[in-house]
């Protein structure tokens, strides 16, 4: 009995030794923590797309605090949370960017494409990728499953009847996030003042095999580029290559291609 009682209160003693050793450690390297951080959050719209380069919106807000990020790389919040998160950081906003868009860069839908298998199994682009590259022939091209559609936090992209994604621009941020989610990198940003684009990606199939697969597949035969008066498309990587800060006369690679690859959003 007794040595029950001593072992008690032994273990009291090094309870209460160990409490108050503890709360000295964390007086003495307490780290107070900015209140900005805070404040810089409640104004982000806590989508945490990872747009801004930051895991979320809270890493972001931290980062911005500590001085390591700027006040204006959260993308769908646009101009009007750059300027609340400047106001609290003290700092003046940079000149707005222009605003971008996610863009389809792929025509090959279930009209045009041709399927080399029916895949069964989980409806997810990633997933379907990894059996033989995806069910259709040209595995440059969108496989059709809407793993983008799930992807995007603002509800902007829907399927169409074609197997295509499409990408309504009102509700649109520009974020990104259906970019790294498309397994064969066929969704990209421009900016909303571009209305003309290549919309294929087909970097390999040339000619003959690609009309077989795909019937607005880009066949390699540059004519784009020999139209191009501007010198703003270039061949590299097996697909033009298109400065669009230079592109002054679209209309001449969408005349001259024969497979109509160059989408042409003027009008929507």
């Amino acid at each position: 009995m007794t040595t029950m009682v001593v072992s008690l209160c032994l273990l009291v003693v090094l309870g209460v030794a160990f409490g108050a050793g503890l709360a000295m450690a964390a007086k003495r390297f307490r780290v107070d923590a900015d209140p900005r951080v805070e404040q810089v959050y409640d104004a982000l719209p806590h989508i945490d797309c990872g747009a801004c380069g930051y895991p979320g919106c809270s890493a972001y807000a931290a980062a911005v605090v500590k001085g390591e990020a700027a006040v204006d790389l959260c993308v769908p919040g646009g101009a009007d949370t750059a300027q609340a998160v400047a106001q609290i950081m003290g700092v003046e906003v940079a000149e707005a960017k222009e605003s971008s868009r996610a863009v389809i860069l792929c025509q090959g839908g279930l009209a045009e494409a041709r399927r080399d298998f029916e895949y069964v199994g989980v409806g997810d682009c990633r997933a379907a990728s990894l059996v033989h590259g995806g069910p259709k022939a040209c595995k440059y091209g969108c496989l059709g499953f809407g793993t983008c559609v799930e992807a995007c936090p603002f509800g902007a992209i829907t399927m169409s009847d074609n197997g295509l994604p499409v990408v309504a621009e009102d509700r649109c941020s520009g974020c990104g996030v259906c970019v790294k989610a498309c397994p064969v990198g066929i969704i990209a940003l421009l900016p909303v003042s571009q209305r003309v684009f290549l919309a294929c990606s087909n970097t390999a199939v040339k000619g003959k095999a690609m009309k077989d697969i795909c019937t607005r597949g880009c066949i390699e035969c540059r004519a784009c580029v020999k139209a191009t008066a501007s010198g703003a498309i270039t061949w590299g990587d097996g697909l033009p290559q298109i400065d669009y800060a230079q592109w002054t006369d679209p209309d001449a690679a969408l005349a001259k291609c024969p497979m109509g690859c160059f989408a042409d959003q003027r009008a929507s």
